[in-house]
């Protein structure tokens, strides 16, 4: 239990400091007409978050140091990214590496080449799906706390993954969420912040899909899936925008802009819906390979078209 206070007194010390600091060098998010807030306000929050997994590093005999190297290039070229606005060209090929990295830390063959491919648009995938969610106070804390949640539980039975990884995380999560999970928020995770948490889902997804052979894990990020896969479908196939820039098409946008919903409760019901998701997959991960790509299967389609009703729902609305 010490060192559980002693983590989350350095996070929050850490974290009092960066937003001091972001001030002065103005590190900020400035209001624009394909954002979601109204004030200015400091990017970059979620640095706390891979400085909690370089915590756990050394303060647990250099646990999975090629993830940690994944996670520390990506941190550096994604904190960049967030003062200067770095090209796709250039930050592309650290988000590669570090899924190699992943990859080479759980000891995961990547031949055939299919493999390879699947596991690397899974890791990209992943990282940016966090990082085009985070687009309103709160949901990334709240969400994210709920994904780590139910990789704690099913480790509490399975013992796969060091818990210090997600405890520490999650100290990180409620730390930022104290300057996040507000009215109006104080800072953004920013880059920094959603690229490591996506890059943290899926080394540990990963790590229990293949120590349990279930593929059902995918249901931890379902909710995030659904809304971020099915925008960028969206968006590459009927309309004319660059993939890349900035928009406001998912479902969560047009909750807050078109139907005036506050943040926080869009927030709150991401994350409740994958909270239920994580009672289903407890109950459900150890169930045979067949059954669970049935399930799996089956809640795909189900929130594709739950995200097809909400969004010409929304659009009519507009």
């Amino acid at each position: 239990m010490k060192i559980y206070i002693l983590v989350s007194i350095t996070l929050a010390v850490l974290s009092f400091v960066y937003l001091k600091l972001a001030y002065k060098f103005k590190i900020i998010d400035k209001p624009n007409e394909r954002g979601s807030h109204t004030k200015i306000t400091v990017r970059g929050g979620g640095i706390i978050f891979p400085i909690a997994i370089l915590l756990f590093f050394f303060m647990n005999d250099y646990q999975y140091p090629y993830f940690v190297l994944g996670v520390f290039l990506v941190s550096l070229i994604s904190f960049l990214d967030d003062i200067y606005t770095l090209s796709v060209e250039i930050r592309f090929p650290f988000q590669l590496i570090a899924v190699f990295l992943v990859l080479y830390q759980l000891g995961v063959p990547l031949s055939p080449i299919y493999f390879s491919v699947i596991y690397i648009v899974l890791g990209i995938g992943i990282m940016n799906m966090f990082n085009f969610m985070d687009g309103i106070n709160g949901i990334t804390c709240i969400y994210s706390i709920v994904v780590l949640s139910g990789l704690f539980f099913i480790n509490l039975n399975e013992d796969i993954v060091h818990e210090d990884l997600i405890i520490f995380s999650a100290i990180s999560l409620l730390i930022f969420g104290f300057y996040n999970f507000r009215k109006t928020a104080l800072f953004f995770a920013g880059d920094i912040g959603s690229i490591i948490m996506g890059l943290l889902i899926f080394f540990m997804g990963l790590l229990f899909a293949i120590k349990l052979t279930a593929p059902l894990i995918i249901l931890l990020v379902i909710v995030y899936g659904a809304d971020a896969g099915c925008t960028f479908l969206y968006r590459k196939f009927y309309t004319n925008e660059n993939i890349f820039y900035p928009h406001k098409h998912h479902i969560y946008q047009k909750l807050v802009d078109v139907k005036k919903i506050s943040h926080l409760k869009v927030s709150v019901s991401y994350a409740a819906i994958q909270l239920l998701m994580n009672v289903i997959l407890y109950n459900t991960y150890q169930l045979g390979l067949q059954t669970q790509w049935l399930m799996l299967l089956g809640a795909i389609a189900f929130f594709i078209l739950l995200y097809v009703f909400l969004f010409y729902k929304l659009k009519v609305s507009s």
